[in-house]
């Protein structure tokens, strides 16, 4: 009952972000356009391993077939990269909004807007396929069980009887593309952020700046959180080694869009207009 109701909880909040945006014209602006992207990739996300997640709580033989645990960890690997790439572009928008406001319509355009979103998608779908197709390839033992919730490629590979080392590498060589590559634009990004925050005189103009930042910082710092501890932490014993896949995999989708309409007036004043309109 208790991961039903986060999971009715996720898809009620992002998708009444989505609506949100969707309806009120104040919000066409490509942070929002973004935005609605994130609660978009946070509800299939969601809905790749939660379900799964509740059917094996129920049932006694917590069996799922090979092939299904690979297209499962195909679309998992695919939405947490373009998360990732998302985030990254999220980061590069709040940097020109701060950074060159009276240009920052004409820098962030739609065409720009939708191509970011397109790359996002395309490279992380492209690095998930690469995977997925070697992955299949291999041979797999019988009578083996994960120690997860949900079907990762890492994990995957332990059931292998064949070689898997080109595997690793591979998927080694993603890891550092989505995790660390993504990660350093967003610092780099804040690096120039913070510079031209604490160049502004006024106090008042320095903490609307950030505040324009701090839901995107507290989503970076969930998700890149919780994913680099999964990892560190991957080969602690059971509950241990759930806890922080749990929290990245179920917990954080719950939350990004809690964080972005409890920190957001103008997500709150379109929320409130949108209720008079409708209620």
């Amino acid at each position: 009952m208790l991961f039903l109701m986060i999971y009715l909880l996720t898809l009620l909040g992002n998708l009444v972000m989505l609506l949100v945006i969707r309806v009120d014209p104040h919000l066409h602006t490509p942070m929002y356009f973004f935005l609605g992207q994130l609660s978009f990739l946070d509800l299939c996300h969601s809905s790749v391993t939660v379900p799964k997640m509740l059917e094996n709580l129920l049932s006694e033989s917590k069996t799922v077939f090979v092939e299904s645990c690979l297209a499962q960890a195909f679309f998992v690997f695919a939405t947490r990269g373009t998360e990732a790439c998302l985030l990254a572009v999220m980061a590069y928008d709040r940097y020109v909004a701060i950074s060159s406001p009276l240009l920052y319509a004409q820098v962030m355009n739609n065409q720009l807007c939708i191509g970011l979103v397109w790359g996002s998608w395309g490279l992380a779908f492209v690095d998930a396929l690469i995977n997925i197709l070697l992955a299949v390839n291999l041979d797999y033992c019988e009578d083996q069980t994960l120690p997860h919730f949900s079907c990762e490629l890492s994990s995957l590979f332990h059931l292998a009887c064949s070689d898997t080392s080109t595997n690793f590498t591979l998927l080694l060589c993603s890891s550092v593309f989505r995790f660390f590559g993504t990660f350093i634009l967003i610092f780099f990004s804040y690096i120039c952020i913070v510079s031209t925050i604490l160049s502004i005189s006024s106090t008042s103009g320095r903490s609307k700046a950030f505040s324009t930042c701090s839901s995107h910082l507290t989503a970076v710092i969930l998700f890149y959180g919780s994913g680099f501890l999964s990892y560190l932490f991957a080969n602690l014993r059971f509950p241990l080694e759930m806890i922080f896949p749990l929290q990245y995999s179920v917990i954080t989708p719950m939350l990004n869009p809690l964080m972005y309409s409890l920190q957001n007036k103008e997500v709150k004043a379109a929320m409130g207009r949108m209720l008079r309109r409708y209620v």
